[in-house]
């Protein structure tokens, strides 16, 4: 009896303690990322996220699989908050569910390897990995995403250990949230499925339990489903529906395809090195190697090989331009199994000077991203980007994941409206026109000036077409961001010729 009370207590005191290491990263992340985040108003996605935000918008205008509802019911949950500006409240969103991710990522190592410093390896090579690094500055749905995943990955480790069911409950729940979150839980739906079969089919659960995980993952995917239902009630095309369900209004072919480009691959081997810009990620190598030897089951191993796997692939061949989100759960993955990784080398006199090496590596990220904007200019990478953005230099915008007192799509905002002429039109593209919007709508900034856009959001151009450009041009004083292809209206270009007024081009007359 004496002895089993001592276990007992051994085990409340080693629970009580895994809590407050998880309590103390999660403390550490939210520091870490406040300090670190943009104050206010942002450009493309981001800015759009705030935009809709404001408007309670948890559909959006480019298709059901880019609506994210989870996260847009969160944010807007933040209005009621009595404190702090709107836009810095939605941008924290994303700054609390990235540190809840880097908690759970120290969370699941622990329990699963019993060690401390392996699991601070993999949650701070999370931390700083620079694209979910630059995703929780910038608000994105992706670090929403992550903080599911790595709560299903510790339910899923916990199942596997203790075998109780309840934990499986709390995966299937977990996973219909993700996919509420955003489509790429239905990869990790994939690999739990399989998993849930074998286990029914096995006989370890019964069809009750069944019945039950399927019923909570749909409880979880509610907002989602409720979208998907609502859309085709509203048009009665089912198979629409289900594709914009799948892929949104327009990506279907960068979803599915399966070419590959020299020049896509040699991005995407760039992309993964400047996230783990250390030698630390040679550990994701000694962390494959000893996966199925560490692992609690080969199960569990087998699906977190096949997670790193099918992200991985999925997003390698991806086409769309700004793909490099998409890495962001496999750079989860290879952060875990870094921690795994970093496991041989502690608790084992003989390896410790190799060890403190690593702990102090995990943080080398940091400087490299600091040096990386200048360092790519020397060099003369390209930004990839066909025009200039007023108060954004690409080359620290996207490379510095930190947005520390970055204010510059509020002074492009701010000096647009200022110098904009009376009842002025203003042709924006997707980056910038949801800054202006958000401008007049918050700040008050002149409302009589009109934006127009055909970003899926605002979607507005067909109203300011063609057709009446030429009246409009006698009435109105017409402004574009930037005249150039792709990102003004074509049937401008070919009419008018443009003028620089500070931060704005005015359309004139087309010299003959």
């Amino acid at each position: 009896m004496g002895c089993r009370m001592q276990q007992d207590n051994s085990g409340i005191k080693a629970n009580t303690r895994t809590a407050l290491y998880y309590f103390a990263v999660l403390a550490g992340a939210i520091v870490f990322y406040v300090i670190s985040c943009a104050p206010g108003a942002l450009w493309q996605d981001s800015g759009m996220i705030q935009y809709r935000v404001l408007h309670n918008d948890i559909k959006g205008g480019m298709g059901l699989a880019l609506s994210h509802p989870l996260f847009y019911m969160l944010a807007i949950g933040t209005k009621f908050i009595p404190f702090g500006g709107f836009i810095y409240k939605v941008n924290l969103v994303a700054v609390i569910a990235a540190a809840v991710a880097v908690a759970n990522v120290f969370l699941f190592l622990r329990l699963w390897l019993g060690k401390t410093l392996p699991a601070v390896v993999g949650s701070v090579s999370l931390a700083v990995s620079h694209t979910f690094w630059w995703h929780a500055e910038a608000v994105e749905t992706y670090t929403l995403y992550t903080a599911v995943l790595t709560a299903e990955l510790i339910m899923l480790l916990q199942y596997v250990r203790t075998r109780q069911t309840g934990y499986l409950y709390w995966l299937g729940l977990l996973n219909g949230l993700s996919i509420a979150d955003h489509m790429l839980g239905s990869i990790p739906f994939l690999c739990y499925a399989v998993f849930i079969v074998v286990l029914l089919a096995k006989k370890h659960i019964r069809a009750g339990n069944f019945a039950i995980i399927v019923l909570l993952w749909i409880a979880g995917a509610m907002p989602y489903e409720y979208l998907i239902v609502r859309e085709l009630i509203q048009t009665g095309e089912f198979v629409a529906t289900l594709k914009s369900a799948a892929f949104g209004s327009s990506w279907q072919g960068a979803v599915l395809n399966t070419s590959l480009s020299l020049k896509i691959t040699k991005e995407n081997i760039i992309w993964i090195l400047l996230n783990f810009p250390t030698p630390n990620i040679l550990l994701l190598f000694v962390g494959l190697a000893v996966l199925y030897r560490v692992g609690p089951s080969k199960w569990f191993s087998s699906i977190i090989m096949a997670l790193l796997v099918l992200f991985l692939v999925f997003a390698f061949r991806y086409t769309i331009v700004d793909r490099y989100a998409f890495f962001i759960p496999f750079y989860c993955m290879v952060s875990i199994l870094m921690g795994v990784g970093a496991s041989v080398f502690f608790g084992r006199e003989r390896r410790k000077v190799l060890a403190w090496l690593i702990l102090l590596l995990i943080l080398l990220p940091i400087p490299v991203y600091a040096a990386a904007p200048k360092l790519a200019q020397q060099i003369g990478v390209k930004s990839g980007r066909g025009r200039e953005t007023p108060y954004r230099n690409d080359y620290t915008y996207f490379l510095l994941p930190w947005k520390t007192g970055y204010t510059g799509a509020d002074r492009f905002a701010n000096d647009a409206l200022t110098e904009a002429a009376d009842k002025a039109i203003i042709y924006a593209d997707g980056s910038t026109a949801y800054s202006l919007l958000l401008a007049q709508e918050i700040g008050g900034k002149r409302p009589d000036v009109t934006i127009v856009s055909g970003h899926g959001t605002i979607n507005n151009l067909n109203d300011y077409n063609d057709n009446i450009s030429s009246k409009l041009y006698t009435q109105r004083v017409v402004y574009v961001v930037s005249p150039v292809a792709g990102y003004c209206p074509q049937f401008l270009l070919e009419r008018y010729d443009f003028e620089k007024t500070g931060v704005l081009y005015k359309a004139v007359e087309k010299k003959k």
